[in-house]
């Protein structure tokens, strides 16, 4: 719950933020300038982009988290028992033994949703997070082909 009022804070930030820079790049269009219209343009378009890719990874949240979900409602969630530093990160050899495990995983079931949510989990816990994310995409690509 507390992750969803910070990024509840932070869009309604950013909406915030959108409108005044809305303004400024209205009032530079409004110059007549060259430059001035052409500066005003580029901040017009550049709160578009970001609304875009803030609304490509809210979705993507919220379907990995509905995933996670049914997944746990299953009992198919890898219990969180490894092993942790003193700093509460997971120790680097467990994390890379239940990578292996769901690794292997993936490879015997490729289609299975389940198995590639498993092994973002996996990647996340051996500390490959770009890797994790590319898993709990084609995961929730997966189980958006079921549907």
């Amino acid at each position: 719950m507390r992750t969803k009022v910070v990024v509840a804070v932070s869009c309604a930030a950013l909406l915030f933020y959108f409108v005044l820079l809305g303004r400024v790049g209205v009032e530079l269009i409004g110059t007549g300038n060259w430059a001035g219209v052409l500066i005003g343009a580029a901040v017009l378009v550049l709160p578009l982009v970001t609304a875009w890719a803030v609304a490509r990874e809210l979705l993507f949240g919220r379907a990995t988290e509905r995933l996670g979900r049914e997944l746990a409602e299953r009992g198919d969630l890898p219990a969180d028992d490894l092993e942790r530093t003193a700093t509460g990160r997971v120790d680097r050899a467990a994390g890379q033994a239940m990578f292996e495990r769901y690794r292997a995983e993936v490879e015997a079931a490729p289609d299975d949703p389940g198995a590639w949510y498993r092994l973002a989990i996996a990647y996340d816990a051996a500390g490959d997070r770009r890797r994790g994310r590319a898993a709990a995409r084609h995961a929730v690509k997966l189980r958006a082909q079921r549907s």
